[in-house]
């Protein structure tokens, strides 16, 4: 499986200076999450105001995940499994009941506001819709000084100039003279994107969160979005791409975490992950995209039913029993751990299974 080979990248741009650099090791954590929860109270009705309040449902259930940097963690789930949650809790937007975030080795919400201000310019977001983040009534060059303009005021306007033209280059928006003067309506859906990713990069991020961004995308330029992505990670930038496409994840991640109803339950390197899932849930999405594995024939199994909001009175067992075709008596029992698969030589594929080891 040749993950990477997606499109000639010999010609990569320079990043903008403060991304990446020679000394920038691929296993120096810059964004952690340890056993991070969210909760969503429930709301009361107007048709029943006076009486209870809907139930509470669980956003994010206890997950760690770890990207370092130079890395491209892809995070992969159907739609409402908490995967956006996860986003907005990295991106400093969402507070979580529990658990702890850490950007480059730095608690961010226990930080002051003093010292949670240079903390956010070394966090990058990328939203899905690239018609709707950008401001219609900007030129791209206001629209990528922005970030610059909040945490960089001091610059030159020299200096300025030069680093939003730099940052247009790293996405492949060259010559950036075309660009500077355009708005958001004269672009393509994949420009509109890169813009985007370069108003990220300006101020030279350790890492990236990129909530599904080429999902509004045309087929063909996904493929250009996904290898600067895929360039940017390989220049030094630990990207976190959230997607629902587990193809997409497997060609351009070093590592993938497949989560449902808030839980993390497979994770490892992409290799790993899709050759030889040991999750039912990573199985069922591998062979929907044409996959196969060990133990498994020729015809796709189709999981029942879909991912429904997880209660916090619900049952203590397997989130994804309802669903699942090897399911027991003991799965209601209580909540799997991630566990080592047996094939993992390193110890860093991982399943929350009670089945893991066995031939599913």
């Amino acid at each position: 499986m040749r993950r990477r080979a997606i499109t000639s990248s010999s010609d990569r741009s320079q990043l903008p200076r403060g991304v990446g650099g020679p000394d920038s090791g691929r296993a120096q954590a810059v964004l952690e999450l340890q056993q991070v929860s969210v909760r969503f109270e429930g709301r009361r009705r107007l048709s029943n105001i006076f009486g209870a309040a809907a139930p509470a449902t669980i956003g994010v259930d206890d997950i760690s995940l770890t990207v370092n940097r130079g890395e491209l963690l892809a995070l992969v789930g159907e739609s409402g499994c908490g995967k956006t949650t996860t986003a907005l809790v990295c991106l400093g937007l969402l507070k979580p009941d529990q658990g702890h975030v850490w950007l480059q080795g730095q608690e961010i919400y226990s930080a002051s506001r003093r010292k949670l201000r240079p903390l956010r310019k070394r966090i990058g977001p990328v939203f899905q819709d690239p018609y709707s983040s950008l401001d219609a009534r900007f030129q791209v060059q206001d629209i990528v000084a922005e970030p610059l303009l909040i945490h960089e005021r001091q610059i030159p306007r020299h200096e300025r100039q030069h680093r939003i033209e730099a940052a247009l280059a790293a996405v492949r928006l060259a010559p950036p003279e075309l660009y500077l003067e355009r708005y958001v309506h004269e672009l393509s859906g994949g420009q509109r994107q890169r813009v985007a990713l370069a108003a990220s990069l300006v101020v030279g991020p350790d890492v990236i969160v990129a909530d599904e961004p080429v999902s509004m995308l045309d087929l063909s330029i996904r493929v250009g979005i996904l290898q600067t992505l895929r360039d940017l990670a390989d220049q030094g930038v630990g990207i976190l791409m959230i997607t629902h496409d587990f193809s997409t994840a497997v060609h351009v991640a070093d590592r993938i975490a497949v989560m449902y109803r808030g839980r993390v339950v497979e994770s490892g390197s992409a290799e790993a992950v899709f050759r030889r899932p040991a999750h039912p849930y990573s199985q069922a999405l591998i062979e929907l995209v044409g996959g196969k594995h060990s133990g498994v024939g020729s015809a796709v199994q189709v999981l029942p039913g879909e991912a429904q909001k997880r209660h916090a009175d619900a049952h203590a067992g397997c989130p994804f029993y309802s669903r699942c075709p090897h399911k027991t008596g003991e799965c209601l029992a209580s909540v799997p751990e991630l566990s080592v698969v047996d094939d993992s030589a390193d110890g860093s594929h991982t399943a929350a299974c009670l089945l893991v080891g066995q031939r599913l």
